[in-house]
């Protein structure tokens, strides 16, 4: 089992960055993927990017291309989201999540995930 922790949310104006960062407890924590998700109200979790156990391939929402930056220090138990060029649209409660699936490819839907923080608030003030 693992437990994540995610510490970094706030509130930014239009344009701004925020770094995001995940801590995970355990000695496994280099063997799930993990996955940045975020929910807005009203509306559906979207995973906006995720990372394989092996930090080597990577998934991002078209919403966030470019703009979002997922990565991982498996040796300090942490996987980070950097987040450039905010916008009003990007505020949501965001959560991390680590997940046993044994895919290449990092997952990109919730159901694929095994683990979850709590959330960490980002709201972008325009």
């Amino acid at each position: 089992q693992v437990q994540l922790v995610e510490s970094g949310g706030g509130l930014v104006q239009v344009g701004g960055s925020l770094r995001l960062s995940c801590a995970a407890s355990g000695r496994t924590f280099s063997s799930y993927h993990m996955g940045w998700f975020r929910q807005a109200p009203g509306k559906e979790r979207e995973c906006v990017g995720s990372i394989s156990w092996t930090g080597t391939t990577s998934y991002y929402a078209d919403s966030v291309k470019g703009r979002f930056t997922i990565s991982r220090d498996n040796a300090k138990n942490t996987v980070y989201l950097q987040m450039n060029r905010l916008e009003v649209a990007d505020t949501a409660v965001y959560s991390c999540a680590a997940g046993t699936s044994r895919s290449r490819n990092p997952p990109s839907i919730y159901t694929a995930y095994n683990y979850w923080g709590q959330g960490t608030q980002v709201t972008v003030s325009s």
